[in-house]
């Protein structure tokens, strides 16, 4: 018999989303913490007013979000393991902020999804300035999406830090480094190694915050500029962390060509994102990704690394090799 559960439950999924997103941005698993509490102590933490509440926390519950003890008006909600590892903004693993920036801009500008589908036009902020695409987006809040770019990475990255080889290697350019995370990463693992991490004038200041934060002043220098019109400064690996998959194909291209010719024989140029399986059905976040590039970006796409890998020997690379970090995202690696 047919059963049409599944497609309702995507249909309806942004019911599901919401709220979670809801609970996130009131802070409620932050405000959970280690404790169980009732229904009324979190309408008071949270702000949360009406009878409301208590199918807003049962919907929680059901989608594995929270854990309760009892039912109805007495009942105890705790984290669950997860969200109180990942949702709480007092610990270290948080990943909150990127699904606070997905709740302020991003759940809005995806109600447009067919406009962009059917122009082939970002809906994000680029659609009422006309501005560059970050430039855009910086406008909104440089701070906020920042932040929100680093929650998500930081696995990925973190991942990237412990498998990659380094030892080959005494220099790094981040090429759209933000908020200097994954310099300072390479970096507290790898004391040999100097970084620079490279973007635009706007974000320089949260990148110095994360270098001083880490005491790595003097391993890793912040460097602004426009990576399409300024030279590359020469060093033995490139990294792209979420920055290739923002730009056309031109553009894409060109940095990886400008990457080739900053780089030594055996220097390294390393990929950080969501790469689609060669079948593109089975990374269904690196596909969403894809379309979210259309919503964010003029022209952003997701792709193969079949597709890197011919771009990068377009350029003059040797050798390719793609290997899995956390979660959906992979490392693409083309050596020169």
């Amino acid at each position: 018999m047919m059963d049409p559960s599944k497609i309702m439950q995507v249909g309806l999924g942004f019911w599901a989303s919401k709220t979670l997103l809801a609970a996130i941005k009131l802070e409620l698993f932050t405000h959970l913490g280690d404790h169980t509490y009732s229904v009324d102590k979190i309408k008071k933490s949270t702000g949360i007013k009406g009878h409301a509440a208590l199918d807003f926390l049962d919907a929680l519950c059901s989608l594995g979000f929270l854990e309760r003890e009892g039912v109805g008006a007495s009942a105890m909600y705790k984290n669950t393991p997860e969200t109180g590892f990942f949702l709480d903004k007092n610990r270290p693993a948080y990943i909150g902020g990127f699904f606070e920036m997905a709740n302020d801009r991003e759940y809005r500008f995806w109600a447009d999804l067919e406009e962009g589908l059917t122009t082939g036009l970002p809906q994000n902020e680029i659609k009422q300035t006309g501005l560059e695409s970050f430039t855009a987006i910086y406008q909104h809040s440089v701070r906020e999406f920042t932040e929100a770019m680093t929650s998500i990475q930081l696995g990925g990255f973190s991942a990237f830090v412990d498998k990659f080889d380094f030892s080959n290697y005494n220099s790094l350019l981040d090429l759209g480094g933000s908020g200097a995370t994954l310099s300072a990463l390479v970096a507290g693992k790898h004391p040999h190694m100097h970084c620079i991490s490279y973007d635009m004038p706007a974000v320089e200041f949260l990148a110095k915050e994360t270098v001083q934060n880490f005491n790595l002043e003097g391993q890793v220098t912040i460097q602004s500029g426009n990576f399409f019109t300024d030279e590359l400064p020469k060093v033995d690996m490139i990294t792209m962390g979420n920055i290739l998959h923002s730009f056309d194909l031109e553009k894409k291209k060109l940095l990886i060509k400008k990457s080739y010719e900053a780089l030594p024989v055996g220097g390294a140029l390393c990929i950080i994102e969501l790469i689609i399986d060669e079948e593109r059905r089975h990374n269904t976040f690196a596909l969403l990704m894809s379309l979210n590039m259309l919503i964010e970006s003029d022209g952003g796409f997701n792709y193969t690394m079949s597709d890197f890998e011919v771009w990068a020997r377009e350029a003059g690379f040797i050798k390719t090799e793609i290997f899995p970090l956390a979660g959906p995202t992979s490392a693409a690696i083309a050596y020169k």
